[in-house]
């Protein structure tokens, strides 16, 4: 049985998924957090399932070994490809998923023309194919990898001209073919949204799930009272340069963190 204090881990293929973990940060602020980059295998959404679910399974037993209570996959690519197969291995922990907010998006949209950015992995997934079969059926989606995207992200390029001309190329299409409506469709997009905004029109909405992720997470702790009511305490793991995270965490987190080397 968890104990309520314990950590809830959180994982993605690099520092993307920290959009998703200051989310979690704000809604449940008591709670202590374990993050892992997984960097030195970044990006997934380039990599076979097979690959992915490997690196899920390896996360996922060391997080469980240090006592995580809970376990959110913040990628995209990492849930469709490994979140089944880790509920059947740990069906004693509550495990929360990301994917692309088709529904919201659908709903917002008033053209009926919708843009989903995401990576590779992602658009080819079983599971995003459902997504739109599911909740897609009167809109019309328009998918756009984005190759590269990921590793400037990792770098801590949030706003070159480099980057500026990268998110034009891939969003300029949607754009031209009605779209009103953006789905970022991969958790290390949120931090290049304020540089996206300044190259759309003010009227395109932009959509993600982290706060969505924060919220469901919150409601499966309170379903076995699992919640913390002490001081939280955070934790970060990176399978690739530690130091290289580290730089960034300030940029992308909103704070210093002391970042431990993952060697699996």
């Amino acid at each position: 049985m968890a104990e309520s204090a314990a950590p809830i881990g959180v994982f993605d293929s690099g520092v993307g998924g920290l959009s998703v973990l200051r989310e979690i940060r704000q809604r449940l602020h008591h709670e202590s957090l374990l993050y892992l980059a997984d960097s030195a295998h970044v990006p997934y959404g380039e990599k076979s399932p097979e690959y992915i679910r490997e690196r899920c399974r390896v996360i996922a037993a060391f997080l469980v070994e240090r006592g995580a209570k809970a376990l959110v996959l913040a990628c995209n690519t990492a849930t469709a490809a490994g979140i089944n197969e880790l509920r059947e291995h740990y069906p004693q922990l509550p495990i929360i998923g990301m994917e692309p907010a088709v529904k919201p998006a659908a709903l917002a949209t008033r053209s009926g023309v919708v843009g989903v950015l995401a990576t590779t992995g992602t658009l080819k997934s079983a599971r995003f194919a459902a997504l739109l079969d599911r909740f897609a059926a009167d809109v019309r989606v328009i998918t756009q990898p984005c190759p590269g995207l990921v590793e400037r992200i990792e770098a801590g390029d949030l706003d070159s001209a480099e980057l500026s001309a990268m998110l034009l190329a891939w969003v300029e299409p949607l754009l031209e073919q009605g779209c009103d409506t953006l789905i970022l469709g991969c958790t290390h997009y949120p931090f290049i949204r304020p540089l996206l905004a300044t190259l759309i029109p003010g009227d395109i909405r932009l959509i993600d799930t982290g706060a969505a992720v924060a919220r469901h997470l919150g409601e499966r702790l309170a379903e076995r009272q699992l919640f913390s009511i002490g001081e939280a305490s955070h934790r970060f793991y990176c399978s690739g340069d530690p130091r290289r995270m580290a730089r960034v965490l300030p940029i992308l987190w909103g704070g210093n963190g002391v970042v431990e080397f993952f060697a699996n």
